[in-house]
């Protein structure tokens, strides 16, 4: 994928970068996989914002993707390659061999008119999805399932890829995109590649009107505040933080506190990303 540089007549656009949009193949989304989108701006039932920063933003529909890949042995072909407002990876549109049309997260080097298909038969290439226990150890590999069934949910962003390191028992040791190596059963399906747009982490918006485009409200910093209004604020001039750490406007721990509460997966991960104790 390719990245294009805007000419910069305006001092938003120096050093402005976008898509070329060189890998879409299809402009206009497949209308059967279409589900419209309510936005809700981050308020609750009450009206009240329960998720700050989000608002406006260009419309949208919801492309329903196939994240279970639960059509074994039927083969598909790639019909199209399109852009998805919703994520920063490609979809993928398949044509099956019985009629359907399904969406899946486009890899790395997938093409129009590939064949690919969905089972423990199926062969090691690019696209095809196949329960952790038929992949060879040292394959690259992206949604991968946690439990049977459920679908895909890790590695599914722009550039994503974890590797298959070594299988022992029920489980197989898979090291994720972030370092961590954590214990996935082999029953677990995943899907072969690297997920494509690896570039997508090279864009530089350039100026607040596109970040608004993406529904991202304006975000003000806590030391710009009253102190009536965030734990960092007030003082004269600028000051710093005063506290043992960074606080939320609600006074809880933030930007580095670890949050992780779940004990009871703590033993599926062989090694954590940072080397720190909980």
């Amino acid at each position: 994928m390719a990245i294009k540089k805007y000419k910069p007549i305006t001092p938003g656009q120096r050093g402005m970068t976008g898509y070329a949009f060189d890998e879409i193949t299809k402009s206009t989304p497949e209308r059967s996989l279409l589900v419209p989108m309510r936005k809700h701006g981050g308020r609750n039932s009450y009206g009240r914002v329960t998720v700050r920063h989000q608002g406006g933003g260009h419309r949208q529909a919801i492309r329903v993707v196939d994240f279970k890949r639960e059509k074994r042995g039927i083969p598909a072909k790639v019909a199209a390659i399109e852009y998805d407002p919703n994520r920063t990876a490609r979809l993928a549109l398949l044509f099956y061999a019985d009629g359907e049309k399904r969406y899946i997260v486009a890899p790395l080097d997938l093409k129009v008119g590939d064949t690919i298909m969905a089972g423990p038969t199926a062969e090691i290439r690019t696209g095809n999805s196949l329960p952790i226990s038929s992949i060879p150890v040292g394959t690259l590999i992206h949604n991968i399932e946690l439990k049977e069934g459920r679908g895909g949910q890790l590695v599914r962003s722009a550039g994503g890829a974890a590797q298959l390191l070594a299988k022992e028992g029920d489980f197989a040791q898979v090291r994720m995109p972030s370092g961590e190596v954590r214990l996935v059963r082999q029953a677990c399906y995943a899907t072969i590649g690297q997920v494509g747009n690896l570039d997508h982490s090279n864009i530089k918006l350039g100026k607040a009107g596109r970040k608004r485009h993406l529904g991202i409200r304006p975000t003000v910093r806590g030391s710009a505040m009253t102190p009536r209004d965030h734990p960092h604020g007030g003082g004269e001039g600028r000051q710093p933080i005063g506290k043992p750490g960074p606080r939320t406007p609600w006074g809880k721990p933030t930007l580095g506190y670890r949050t992780r509460k779940n004990k009871l997966t703590d033993k599926y991960i062989v090694r954590r990303r940072s080397k720190k104790s909980r």
